[in-house]
């Protein structure tokens, strides 16, 4: 269990952080940037909550849960010496992870209409905040893939950040009436 006696810290007032393995980097390097659009998705999804109940509300409390998973992952570099001192070894994404999402996916996915068109975000409002969440993912998604190029990274954490924003996209058509409350997209309507 984490244990959080004093918040602040003085440690990063001079734009610096630490990661999980105690190495200090700059506030704006590229892990620090995807753990925190991590973190955004993760509030918009809160956000989200507010307008949910039962199954669905279910399943975006599991992955909030698993975003700070996600963050925890990411906070700790593979291979770090705090892997190699043989001792618990940091908080990674599994595989098992990914698999729920594409299982919630198919389930979800299997009672909603036909896709005839782009969806625009909007709708019910937690849809709408699910729409937010899912492009905050897309852009946690190309951060990972980018700190992926120069730094070893876990498969599954790549992979759920992948699936989670198929989830969402599809959570939310499902709170959109199962799609019947979509708002569609009509090319050139507008010209």
């Amino acid at each position: 269990m984490v244990v959080l006696n004093r918040i602040y810290t003085k440690g990063g007032d001079k734009g610096e952080t630490s990661l999980g393995d105690g190495a200090r980097v700059p506030k704006y390097a590229l892990r620090i940037s995807a753990m925190g659009a991590v973190d955004e998705a993760n509030a918009a999804i809160g956000l989200a909550r507010l307008h949910t109940k039962g199954e669905a509300d279910a399943m975006l409390a599991r992955i909030q849960n698993d975003l700070f998973d996600l963050g925890a992952d990411l906070c700790v570099p593979e291979g770090s010496a705090r892997e190699k001192k043989g001792e618990k070894g940091p908080l990674r994404i599994s595989e098992a992870q990914v698999e729920r999402l594409e299982h919630e996916i198919d389930a979800m996915n299997a009672e909603l209409s036909p896709l005839r068109s782009f969806v625009l975000p909007g709708g019910t409002p937690a849809s709408a905040y699910l729409h937010m969440a899912r492009t905050i993912v897309r852009r946690a998604e190309r951060l990972i893939v980018e700190l992926a190029q120069t730094e070893s990274l876990g498969a599954p954490a790549l992979k759920y950040a992948n699936r989670l924003s198929d989830h969402l996209f599809v959570a939310a058509r499902h709170l959109n009436g199962k799609g019947a409350g979509d708002v569609l997209w009509t090319p050139g309507e507008n010209r």
